[in-house]
Formats: C-alpha cells, structure tokens, sequence
C-alpha cells in the first residue's frame, strides 16, 4: 500500500514539474513550532525543490509561500496571521502567487473556517495527516492557476486521522551533515494543557528496519549526527508486531558504523527507564542531553495537568540521571500561571528548579487551547500574578542555568562544528551536552568534529577555543 502511494505522489511531482519548469518559479516554507516541524518542513521544502522550484528564504519575494504550523500555544497562532497578513498586497499584485498553511494549526475546524473567510488569498490549505498528499495537493492548486487560469482557485483538504507513514519523501535539508529522524508520530498522554494529542494524533511507531535503514542512508551521504523525533520517544515501540523498546532502538542507531553521535527529543518523565539510563551511560556516542519537560513542580497542578508523576518520582529520576552519566545537561520546559496554580504551587517549581539544577529551562504562560480539559477550568490567579511569577522564573533559571555552565570553564570537550557565527570570521560549535561554543575561525570548519577550550562562561552559551 505505502509503496503504491509513494508512486503515484512521485507521479504528481512529475505533472507539477512539466507545467512550470519554464517559469522560473521559486519558494519557500516558513516553520513554526518543533523539530518535528522542522522535520516535515524538509520534506515540504524537498517536494517543492524537485517539482521545479527554486529554493529561497524570503516569503515576500517567493511565488510560493507555505506556513508550516504550530498550535501548542495562542501566540503562535498570532504570529502566523501577521505574517499571512503582511502578504496580501504581494497577492495583489502578483494574482498567481500561492499561499498554504499546512501543519497542527489546520487540525482546528475553527481556525480553517477563519482563514477561509478572513484570508481569501490563501489558497491552499491541509493538515498532519495527510502531508505525504502534498504533491497531489500542490498539483491541483498549481493545474487550475496555471492551465486553467483560475486565479481564485482553492484546495483544501483536513484528514481526522491517517494510518499511513511515508518517510520515503525528497528532503531538502539545512545541514548536510546532521539530520532529524521520525521514529513515531502522535501522543497518547493527554495532558490536560496539550492540543498535541487531537491535531497529531493517537501515537503511531515506525518499525525499527525501516529507521536503521533510514540512518544508515544518511550517514552514507555524509550525515554525522542524528536526532530521533517523537513527541514521547519513551512510548516508541507500543503497537508494532515486534518487541522492541526505545532505548532497544537507541542502542541499535548508536552502533551504526560512521555515525558520530545520536540525540533524541522529547522524553516524559513518567517513563524514563532504567533502561534507557544504562543505554545512555554505556554508549558514548548518544549525547549527553536530555530534555526532560516538568511543566510544574507541585504535586496539585501535576495531577490536574494529568502529568501522571509527582515531584518527588521526578526528583528521584533527575538524581538517577546525574549520578549515572557523567557530564549529562538537562533541559526542561516549565508552565507558569496554570489555571489552579497559586503562588505555593509556584514555589514548589522554583524549589525542583535549585534541586533538579537545570542547565536550561523554556519557559511559557499558560496558553488556553480550546477542547483541552484544561480549557473549561477558571483561573486562580490574576495576570499580574502570573506575570510576577514569570518575571521569577527567568531570574531563577539564568540564576541556575548559569551555574551549572560555569563549572565546565576551563575544560576541554569536544564538538561538532554547526555554522557561522552572527559575529563575521567566527564559527558555533555544539557540544554533546548541547551547549553552543562560539570561536574564531573558517567557515570550512563547518561539520567537523573538534576539541574546544571553554574559555569564558556567557550566561548559557561559551566563548572558546580550538584545543590541540
């Protein structure tokens, strides 16, 4: 079944292809949210580069612009009206240009009825699960614009839900030399903040052969790193005919000859393994990072945010994680102004902030997504409380964050040199701990592995040296 859609979508390229490759057509995807945005943006970006166009970051200029989106929290719904917004007058003028929005955002009936009835120009729209279809899609929009003349034209498709996983996409990627892997979609967890569960979908894995294989391709084409995607990476294997867990899969990816290093992203916290501990701790080429999301650390809001841990479990975790691995940073995402957290509540994520010492922290305000359980629950808090509160934590976290950085001053660790620094005639290099080191040098450093002196601490990045 996947290899006959794989060849009628190839087909669909093919047909987009003849009609415009003499006209000089270009394009570009503007991502909003995760990796696993980032992810299929390649894949969109890969589509489009094979269909005929020509590939570029400015949306003004481009004849095709498609938002990729993310729905997690209210503000980034906002940011892509503005940005669909600042577009219009280039719709005017240019009556073949094609706007879509693809991505979580387009799950909401609601937010698709406001974009057709508001943003007119928008010409093509689609959801998660039907990306694998974006050629035939894409077909339909560019055939009616270009050979049928219809400048008004509209293709709008939004699937409920989708069994089918089509990795095997043209991919067009920013690093020739590191690499995002999807090992499964969706989530099951239904926290009750998170829209993730209702615009992804129930979680899906991939099987283990078809990842492997995945890697080892890429890694004959010069990919260094790898990073395995999943909104809960902990629950890969559920479902699938094999008997096989994450760090099983981990363990198998590391071994693969010529790969220099595998992260992974995103874990939760309520099934962390031993495991996966032991995994890590004995295979020196899975980074020394891992992102490990608290949201909050009273047991209260834990338990209405259905987090399915309390404070104490994941205390215990972050202590097992430390003592295991040597030089390990974690990471973690905190939410401010849950509708039943009050400032005792607050406090409780302040205290696992000192005890958990996190090398770095995202933080958010709570974000009502509508048809989350937590939607309907009325806040406990005034802004101004919650804005107090928020204000706390940036200080706290830099406050900790930069202590857990300045300890490594002075040594020596090694790095995989990613890109050109903002400043000219330096580069950034990323640790395995995922902290960024910036130096003085070529730019045709870039995707080597080096040795670097962490000179000087910048708050949560280095100034460095290369080490001979």
């Amino acid at each position: 079944m996947i290899d006959g859609i794989a060849k009628i979508e190839e087909s669909y390229i093919d047909k987009i292809y003849e009609i415009i490759k003499d006209k000089n057509l270009t394009a570009t995807v503007v991502t909003f949210g995760c990796q696993m945005n980032a992810k299929d943006s390649e894949k969109l970006l890969g589509i489009l580069e094979k269909s005929g166009y020509s590939i570029i970051d400015d949306e003004n200029k481009a004849d095709f612009v498609l938002f990729n989106t993310c729905t997690v929290r209210e503000n980034a719904n906002q940011r892509l009206y503005g940005r669909i917004g600042q577009l219009k007058n280039d719709c005017i003028n240019n009556k073949n240009k094609i706007i879509g929005i693809c991505g979580c955002m387009m799950q909401e009936k609601d937010e698709v009825d406001y974009i057709k009835d508001k943003y007119k120009y928008v010409k093509l729209i689609f959801g998660t699960h039907n990306l694998y279809d974006f050629p035939h899609l894409l077909y339909e929009t560019i055939y009616d614009i270009y050979v049928n003349n219809n400048e008004k034209t509209k293709t709008i498709e939004v699937l409920d839900s989708s069994d089918v996983i089509l990795e095997d996409l043209p991919q067009h990627r920013k690093y020739p030399f590191k690499a995002g892997v999807n090992i499964m979609y969706g989530c099951d967890n239904f926290c009750s903040y998170c829209i993730v569960p209702y615009v992804r979908g129930r979680e899906r894995s991939r099987s283990s052969a078809e990842i492997i294989n995945e890697v080892k391709n890429l890694v004959s084409n010069g990919v260094k790193e790898v990073m395995l995607l999943g909104q809960n990476v902990n629950s890969y294997g559920k479902g699938l005919d094999e008997n096989i867990t994450f760090a099983n899969l981990l363990n198998q990816v590391a071994n693969i000859d010529g790969l220099y290093q595998v992260r992974f992203m995103t874990s939760h916290p309520k099934d962390f393994s031993d495991e996966l501990i032991e995994c890590i701790k004995n295979n020196k080429k899975i980074a020394r990072h891992i992102h490990l999301p608290l949201q909050s650390g009273s047991d209260k809001v834990l338990s209405d945010m259905n987090r399915k841990y309390t404070k104490e479990k994941y205390l215990d975790l972050v202590g097992k994680i430390r003592n295991n691995i040597e030089n390990v940073s974690i990471s973690t995402d905190i939410i401010v102004g849950f509708p039943t957290e009050d400032e005792s509540d607050f406090n409780e994520t302040i205290d696992c902030i000192y005890k958990s010492k996190f090398d770095q922290v995202f933080t958010f305000i709570y974000s009502k997504r509508t048809g989350t359980k937590a939607s309907t629950l009325p806040s406990i808090s005034t802004d101004e409380e919650i804005s107090k509160r928020f204000d706390e934590l940036l200080n706290v976290t830099k406050e900790v964050g930069t202590k857990q950085y300045e300890q490594y001053v002075g040594s020596i660790f090694e790095g995989l040199v990613e890109e050109e620094d903002s400043v000219p005639g330096f580069l950034t290099s990323r640790l395995s701990n995922n902290a960024l080191v910036h130096f003085k040098g070529d730019k045709s450093l870039i995707g080597s592995v080096m040795n670097f002196k962490l000179d000087e601490c910048k708050g949560f990045y280095y100034n460095g040296s290369v080490a001979n």
